[in-house]
C-alpha cells in the first residue's frame, strides 16, 4: 500500500534526484526566476522553500544547514544576505509558479517558477490595487453618472 507516499520521484534514483533539486535551487537562488516542467517546479518548491525559511534566522547552524544541501557557497551567501530581507516579513509562500503552456517537443507541461518577492510587475499592480479602492455610496455614484451622460453630448458637436 501506498498510504502517505505522495513525493514525485521525477524517474530518478534518489542521489540524481537530490543533485537536479540541489541544482535548481541554486539556479532559482542566483537567477530568482527559471523555466522547467511543471512536475519539477513542484518538487522544488517542496525542496526549496523549507531552506529560504531557514534563511530567516542567520545562524551559523543555519547556514551549515542550507550549505549541506546545496554545496554552494554563493547561492547560500545570496539566500541569507539578500533573499532573506526581502522574506523577512512573509509568513511562508515564498515561490510562485506560472504555467507557460506545453513545450513543442514532447508536450510537456513547462512553468516558471520564481521567487515572490522578486516580480516588480506583479509587485507594481499589487500596489496599484491597494491604493485605488475607496468606499462609494449610492448618491456619489448616481451623481457622478449624470454628469458623465452629458459629457459624450458635449463632445459630439466639436466632433463635426
Amino acid at each position: 500500500m501506498r498510504h502517505n507516499k505522495k513525493f514525485n520521484h521525477l524517474s530518478r534514483k534518489k542521489a540524481h534526484r537530490d543533485s537536479l533539486l540541489a541544482n535548481m535551487t541554486v539556479a532559482l537562488i542566483m537567477h530568482k526566476r527559471i523555466f522547467t516542467t511543471l512536475a519539477k517546479a513542484k518538487a522544488l518548491r517542496v525542496y526549496a522553500e523549507p531552506l529560504i525559511n531557514r534563511a530567516k534566522e542567520d545562524t551559523m547552524n543555519n547556514r551549515r544547514v542550507v550549505f549541506s544541501y546545496l554545496q554552494n557557497k554563493e547561492a547560500v551567501t545570496e539566500l541569507f544576505r539578500e533573499i532573506s530581507q526581502k522574506i523577512a516579513e512573509r509568513p511562508g509562500g515564498y515561490t510562485r509558479i506560472l504555467k507557460t503552456g506545453n513545450r513543442l517537443g514532447d508536450n510537456a507541461k513547462t512553468c516558471f517558477i520564481e521567487l515572490v518577492d522578486y516580480n516588480e510587475n506583479m509587485l507594481k499592480e499589487k500596489a496599484a490595487k491597494k491604493t485605488g479602492r475607496t468606499r462609494r455610496s449610492r448618491k456619489s455614484s448616481a451623481a457622478a453618472a449624470a454628469p458623465a451622460a452629458e459629457a459624450p453630448a458635449a463632445e459630439e458637436p466639436k466632433a463635426e
